[in-house]
């Protein structure tokens, strides 16, 4: 039994919540997201409430029941309250600006690094640190990836672009022989 599966996902003040076939239509204000059940996992609208039951008990049903369960959750979050990443700079003369639509590294290359922000994402420059803002939970995990992998930490000194709350582990550098 699907622990997560169990629970019903309440539908907050202000957010409505439909059922379109095999989709579950969540919408606050002009905002809209959607969960496609993909017929393996029954979905109900109870009393403010969303609830989901696996169609069947195979193992492939089973699976999509906490699967979809926390997607909604997660759609719904983030028409609510939204979803942020914090990305932190560290370098010498590494640093990240806005232009337009673009958000431009400077990180040891060459030539600046020109990431285009993607529809739906708000990004925002606190001088070493990168916030970006959405609500959709996968785009801005992915979009904060995608930043880092521009130039992930290295372990010696710890250059680069990280998460916040990430922790680098440190190697020692080169001893001279004695």
């Amino acid at each position: 039994m699907s622990r997560i599966g169990k629970q019903p996902v309440v539908i907050p003040s202000g957010v409505e919540v439909k059922l379109e076939g095999e989709k579950i239509v969540a919408k606050k204000g002009n905002l809209v997201k959607e969960v496609d059940t993909k017929g393996n996992v029954d979905v109900k609208i109870e009393d403010n409430k969303i609830v989901f039951e696996p169609k069947g008990q195979d193992r492939q049903s089973r699976a999509y029941w906490g699967t979809y369960r926390s997607l909604t959750n997660n759609m719904i979050e983030g028409l609510v309250k939204g979803f942020e990443k914090r990305l932190e700079i560290n370098g010498v003369g590494y640093r990240a600006q806005i232009s337009g639509k673009n958000l431009e590294l400077q990180l040891g290359f060459s030539h600046p690094v020109i990431y285009p922000i993607p529809e739906g994402i708000e990004i925002k420059v606190e001088k070493n640190i990168i916030v970006v803002k959405g609500h959709d939970k996968q785009q801005v995990g992915q979009v904060a990836a995608e930043i880092r992998s521009f130039r992930p930490p290295e372990p010696y000194k710890g250059k680069g672009v990280k998460y916040v709350d990430e922790v680098i582990i440190r190697k020692a550098g080169k001893t001279a022989k004695k």
